[in-house]
């Protein structure tokens, strides 16, 4: 469920917003136990924590991710993702490096697969491009040169791989005009 998991690490503690109660405001903070039960009753608190409905709302957001397989989904759909940013990397040497877990991947634009420089004209350029097609991406890293898909779990294989389609289609008119 956590990326952390991934990297073969165990944190003492994990805090937890956002989706955790589907839009509902709530937060969590997850811990190792002896963390956990320091604190004396009323001695852990937050302005987001403690709201009935919205606990309720995120059990059953937990209930959804299990009985309806959401990790797996992200999985599949990531892995969509992940091929056909890496089939572009195949055709456009700008794509210097692909990487993600779960459904949230992305792709770093470089002017030069060896020296690895930013290219951060160029992904502004397809990220307008995209957006000019219908696609919605947005740029992250510390040098702003990483577009970033993270689809709706909802979205199925057919629309990741369409999305894939417009993104290269995005970067080729891009790469032809920042080359120009």
């Amino acid at each position: 469920m956590f990326a952390y998991e991934h990297a073969g690490i165990s944190p003492d503690l994990v805090t937890l917003a956002k989706g955790l109660a589907d839009g509902f405001p709530v937060s969590a903070v997850v811990g190792a136990a002896h963390l956990m039960d320091a604190p004396e009753p009323g001695g852990l608190g937050g302005t987001y924590a403690g709201n009935p409905i919205a606990c309720a709302a995120a059990l059953a957001v937990l209930d959804i991710f299990e009985h309806e397989h959401i990790l797996e989904r992200a999985e599949a759909l990531g892995a969509v993702l992940r091929d056909g940013l890496n089939d572009l990397a195949n055709t456009y040497s700008q794509i210097g490096d692909v990487r993600g877990l779960g459904a949230m991947v992305g792709c770093e634009l470089v002017k030069d697969r060896t020296a690895r420089e930013p290219a951060v004209d160029l992904t502004s350029a397809i990220i307008d491009e995209a957006r000019n097609r219908g696609l919605l991406v947005i740029r992250c890293g510390i040098y702003r040169n990483v577009i970033r898909m993270l689809p709706p779990l909802t979205t199925t294989e057919s629309d990741a791989r369409r999305a894939i389609r417009l993104l290269g289609e995005a970067i080729g008119h891009a790469v032809a005009v920042v080359a120009a």
